[in-house]
Formats: C-alpha cells, sequence, structure tokens
C-alpha cells in the first residue's frame, strides 16, 4: 500500500516545489554539499527566507507570524523539504519551533504567546532545554533542580546537563523541583528562564567527535519572574510531557526520508568498496531497507493524529525507539562496510551531532564514522530505549508498571 494524499493538494505541492526551486541555490544537493565551516552562514541566511515566506513555522497562525496552513499542508511541505535535502528552519530550530514554540501554543496563555512567539521566530529568543541532571537523566521525575518564590520572582539553584546548544542559546526551559514534599511527578513546575544574568554557568562538555553541542549549566540563586511559568506551578509533569511527545512525533513526515537517503548512500558506499557480492552485507543492507520501511509506516501513523489535530501521544514513544535502535544497526553496517579505513577517518564531518548526517553528504569514511558516534547517543537523548519500552508497556499495552 502506498498511501496518497488527495488530488486537491497537488496545487500546493506544485508551490512548494517552485519555492524550493526559486529560492535554493543553482545545484543544490543537499546541506552535505556545502563544506561544513559554511553551513552556518547558509542557514542562517535560510531561517530568514523561510520567515519573510511564512514558512518557518508553517501552521502556525499567521496573526503569530506562522503561515496558517492546514495540517495536511504541513505535512506536505515537510515532505518536499525532506526530499529536495532543504532544512525547514535554523540550527536551533528542533528547540525553537518543534519544542517550546509548539508547547506555549498549547499551554500558554494568550499574554506569554504574544510575547515570545514572534520573538522565537524572529531569532531574538535562541532556546535550550533544561531537563536532565547527572542524577535524573533516565528517571526525569527525580530531578533535584530547586525553585522557590521570592516575592514576584523565582529563585533557581541546582544543575542540568548534556544542554544541547546551551552555549549558544540566550533563554532555557526548565523543568524544577518547586515543591518537595509533593510526590514526585506532581512538585515539579515548567519555567521559561532568560539565561543572560549573574548566576547561570554554561560549560560545554566535548564528545567524542571532538565537537561540543552538549553542555552543562549551573544555577546559582538565578531568577525569573512568578508569572514564566508554562502550565501551572507544580504541573509542570503535563507540560514537560507534551513537550517531549512534540519533540519525538513533530518529524514523522521527514525522518523516514532522511533515513531513506542514508540507505542510498550506504548502498553506494557498498557499491564502492565492492561488497555488494557479500551474502551477509546484502542481507544486512536488505534487513535496513525492511526497517526503513516499517518506520515510514510508524510516521504514516503518526501524521494520522498530526492531521486529525490531535496532541502527539505515546505512540511517539515506538517511533523514538526504533529509529534510535536502527541507526545504531545500520551506522555499524557502514563501519564494517568501510573495513580498516574506518580507523583513519578522511573526508567531510557531519555538521551536527543529532540523527544522519546532512542529505546529500559524500561517501567519505569521516561522514560515515561521525554519524555513527552521533548514533551512539540516540539511544539515550530525547529519552533512553529503556524509558522509551516502559512508556509502551505500560501507557499502549497497559502492562503493570515495572518494578522501582
Amino acid at each position: 500500500m502506498t498511501p496518497e494524499f488527495p488530488p486537491s493538494t497537488d496545487g500546493f505541492r506544485a508551490e512548494v516545489r517552485e519555492f524550493l526551486a526559486r529560492e535554493l541555490p543553482e545545484g543544490w544537493q543537499g546541506l552535505g554539499g556545502l563544506p561544513v565551516a559554511e553551513v552556518p552562514q547558509f542557514l542562517g541566511q535560510w531561517r530568514k527566507t523561510l520567515h519573510e515566506a511564512g514558512l518557518l513555522a508553517p501552521s502556525w497562525p499567521k496573526e503569530l507570524g506562522g503561515g496558517g496552513l492546514s495540517h495536511m499542508e504541513s505535512v506536505i511541505l515537510a515532505e518536499e523539504f525532506a526530499r529536495a535535502g532543504a532544512p525547514t528552519g535554523g540550527f536551533n530550530d528542533i528547540f525553537n519551533i518543534g519544542m517550546i514554540g509548539n508547547t506555549i501554543l498549547h499551554w500558554g496563555t494568550p499574554e506569554q504567546q504574544a510575547h515570545y512567539i514572534p520573538r522565537l521566530l524572529s531569532g531574538e529568543h535562541v532556546w535550550c532545554q533544561g531537563f536532565s541532571e547527572p542524577n535524573a537523566g533516565s528517571d526525569l521525575a527525580s530531578l533535584a533542580c530547586r525553585a522557590t518564590l521570592d516575592g514576584d520572582e523565582w529563585v533557581i539553584n541546582g544543575q542540568k546537563i548534556w544542554t544541547t546548544y546551551g552555549h549558544l542559546a540566550n533563554h532555557i526551559f526548565l523543568l524544577v523541583r518547586s515543591d518537595p514534599s509533593a510526590p514526585r511527578h506532581r512538585g515539579i513546575t515548567f519555567l521559561l528562564v532568560p539565561m543572560d544574568q549573574p548566576g547561570i554557568e554554561v560549560r560545554p562538555i566535548e564528545m567524542l567527535s571532538g565537537d561540543s553541542e552538549f553542555n552543562e549549566v549551573f544555577f546559582t540563586d538565578a531568577r525569573c519572574p512568578k508569572a514564566n511559568v508554562l502550565g501551572e506551578i507544580n504541573g509542570g509533569w503535563a507540560v514537560a510531557m507534551t513537550l517531549l511527545g512534540f519533540e519525538r512525533g513533530e518529524a514523522a513526515a521527514v525522518l523516514p526520508i532522511r533515513f531513506r537517503e542514508e540507505l542510498d548512500r550506504l548502498v553506494a558506499l557498498a557499491r564502492r568498496h565492492d561488497r555488494l557480492g557479500d551474502p551477509i552485507i546484502r542481507n544486512r543492507i536488505a534487513d535496513c531497507y525492511a526497517r526503513v520501511e516499517i518506520m515510514r509506516y510508524l510516521g504514516l501513523r503518526t501524521l494520522s493524529e498530526f492531521l486529525e489535530g490531535r496532541a502527539p501521544g505515546p505512540n511517539a514513544a515506538i517511533t523514538k525507539l526504533y529509529w534510535s535502535e536502527y541507526h545504531q544497526r545500520v551506522t555499524e553496517l557502514a563501519i564494517d562496510i568501510l573495513g580498516a579505513s574506518a580507523m583513519t577517518p578522511a573526508g567531510r564531518w557531519p555538521s551536527s551531532s543529532i540523527q544522519t548526517d546532512d542529505p546529500g553528504a559524500p561517501e567519505d569514511s569521516a561522514s560515515w564514522v561521525g554519524t555513527m558516534y552521533a548514533a551512539r547517543g540516540g539511544t539515550i537523548y530525547a529519552g533512553t530505549s529503556e524509558v522509551q519500552r516502559g512508556i509502551i508497556g505500560e501507557r499502549i499495552l497497559g502492562l503493570p508498571k515495572e518494578p522501582g
């Protein structure tokens, strides 16, 4: 079965393709065709182009700077951008748009929406995520970063870790323990905190690849206004679960396309290294192909919820578990195809340490080794595989809660 969109959407799909043909550089092959050093500059200019065209947040209300597109049009837009290897935003918009922006639209007051949405669209606000802690990673509900009310301000003390792009952000959405006497999932509040203030220190963490996209963030009597609570005081867990649902479900239209593009590059790599005649390699490639097809149908199921206007639910855990474990499998195959040359990687490294390499990336050994490094963390960030299995077991299958 090949699901199809109704014929009434053909005109909009043609408009998107015309936009991409007009606005992308001549000879565009994807971000992977650019030197890594040129990627940030391109993304900055491309983000402005999308914002001016109302395509940076295509389904958001026009009065707040969005595109006002229907859910179906937004899905078509994402598909066409992915097929063209074109970014749908800037370097940080997985946080700005996909996560905190969608969550503010879902939970925020009209005043919060009017204040934050235009600023994160314009790029004035750059957001990062303050969830994980050294002793509260997989078990997020055990977080210890404290916030106490002092008049009209929250005073924040504690630490967060693995904060992606924390060294580049000027705002952080933060889960804090606001009532230590309440049950673990209850005394938690979701705060919107400016980072440009005394009492907040950011320390980059160097990764295996040599990059430092992740950070530690320390709070020592940092402050934010009392009104900067998203949702209700001590009700932050529900807000966080909504945000994680957006994080895991928003890419349903894009990830299968990107992973298929990566698989095509893997087949080309195997052909170049004369490994397609190896029956074991062929069998493993076939296994990866089948898994990418399954991922496509998992994405379509998530998209069906999205098209109906429903907020992402626990089914997003299935998709997250599936793609992250698949990605370790396929990148391990790439390293086996490369053989000894993987020990001395050369060529263009990935421009990001999250998910696949850029569309159109070369078959360089450095591309595959760097992506293999990224895949190691895929089963940890955005919720570990163990946590996803717990969500699937308890919230989807109705199994008893795992013993503590």
